[in-house]
């Protein structure tokens, strides 16, 4: 008799053993159900506290989830995330308390969801969205679904002074490295950026021809001219293709950030420069200008430089006409300054006209004998006869003035 009890002895140590710890089992999940720690459930927002929220996962009772448990990001109420009667996923932490309420984290299951995500995207090179929610020393936090990390570094190609203003956009970024078990991730906008870039210079230089009209924007101004940014590839609008016109600096027409439609005047893709053009674009005003001045005929216009040899006067914009010194007076003049002064308005009588080498023969010296200013007329389509021939007179137009007489003009005097 005591043989066979000693020989029971095992077994029902052992059946105490399995009981006990499937006691200590239910203790630990009987609450839950078949709920264990590191599954990932679906479940239904049914109370919202200001700790916390309560979950049915289809459990014997809901889950808890407190407030640090619903979000990667810092909120200050559940609402911020959740609203009652949402379907979440939750990630099952384990059992607290003494009644053993299971304890779920909202932040674990999207977290754990991000993590392949980012795994995914670092192997295949997907750009991904993420939206700035904070700016720390040395970079910026994203929202991955989980709290990404973009160093200064790679944040733009140049150096970025001034982390703030990206506080809150949404920015298109790499993954460049991944350690779950340390909890980071590392991304890049460089190099999306410059990616990009690349793409867009290929796409322009494949199609831009010397002589097309292109759009682009003001991207900076300097003395010399503006860099005009045409998709990706900038371009240079040097200042004297601003206007036919004279200008002092290249802001007097442009600011930066302004869009402008310019023409392609000379491609180098060797060294990848582009020279445009902005006054090609509106056509030359010395096209059709011998409709608007007429031989014969007297118009108002400005001294805009003196010379040796004579006067250049301003009929209109980018047009300009020659009063040689022998015609400013009746009498002999030894300088054109003792006639007349830079910016004087004053009457003149178109000599000749040649459109093809941009030049117009002028007269102050006939226009006051017919009166001057008093004489000026509004263009008509009937052409005055001239009193007498003209004199073959050479001038220049804006930007091709030459300060040596040609030798066809002499004094008659």
């Amino acid at each position: 008799m005591d043989d066979e009890k000693q020989e029971g002895a095992p077994n029902e140590t052992h059946n105490e053993m399995e009981e006990a710890l499937k006691m200590e089992e239910s203790l630990a999940y009987g609450l839950g159900g078949d709920a264990r720690p590191g599954d990932i459930l679906q479940g239904k927002v049914v109370h919202i506290s200001q700790d916390g929220v309560l979950v049915d996962v289809g459990a014997k009772s809901e889950g808890i989830i407190h407030l640090r448990d619903l979000s990667h990001r810092r909120i200050e109420r559940a609402e911020d995330v959740v609203q009652l009667g949402d379907v979440i996923s939750v990630y099952v932490l384990g059992y607290e308390g003494e009644e053993g309420t299971l304890k779920l984290s909202k932040r674990r299951a999207d977290e754990e969801r991000a993590w392949e995500r980012l795994e995914d995207a670092l192997k295949t090179r997907e750009v991904l969205e993420a939206p700035v929610v904070e700016v720390v020393k040395g970079g910026l936090v994203v929202d991955v679904g989980l709290r990404g990390f973009i160093p200064a570094s790679l944040i733009a190609p140049g150096f970025v002074h001034d982390l703030e203003p990206f506080l809150g956009q949404t920015v298109r970024v790499r993954v460049v490295e991944i350690d779950r078990h340390k909890r980071r991730a590392i991304l890049s906008r460089k190099d999306v950026l410059v990616e990009e870039t690349k793409a867009k210079q290929e796409e322009v230089w494949s199609k831009i021809q010397e002589g097309q009209i292109w759009d682009g924007t003001v991207k900076s101004i300097t003395d010399f001219g503006a860099f005009i940014d045409l998709g990706g590839v900038d371009g240079l609008l040097h200042i004297s293709e601003m206007s036919w016109g004279r200008i002092n600096h290249p802001s007097e027409l442009l600011e930066v950030g302004q869009p402008i439609r310019v023409k392609v005047l000379r491609l180098n893709p060797e060294k990848g420069k582009i020279s445009l053009g902005l006054r090609q674009v509106e056509g030359s005003p010395w096209d059709k200008v011998a409709e608007r001045y007429i031989e014969g005929r007297i118009y108002r216009g400005q001294v805009v430089r003196l010379a040796t040899f004579g006067v250049f006067v301003q009929l209109e914009p980018g047009v300009d006409g020659l009063v040689h010194i022998s015609q400013l007076a009746d009498y002999r003049v030894n300088n054109p300054a003792e006639v007349v002064q830079i910016g004087e308005e004053i009457a003149v009588k178109v000599l000749q006209v040649d459109p093809e080498k941009k030049r117009i023969s002028l007269s102050k010296r006939e226009a006051d004998r017919e009166g001057g200013l008093d004489a000026v007329k509004e263009e008509t389509s009937e052409t005055p006869a001239a009193e007498e021939p003209p004199r073959r007179m050479t001038a220049y137009h804006a930007g091709d003035w030459d300060d040596e007489l040609p030798e066809e003009m002499s004094d008659p005097e």
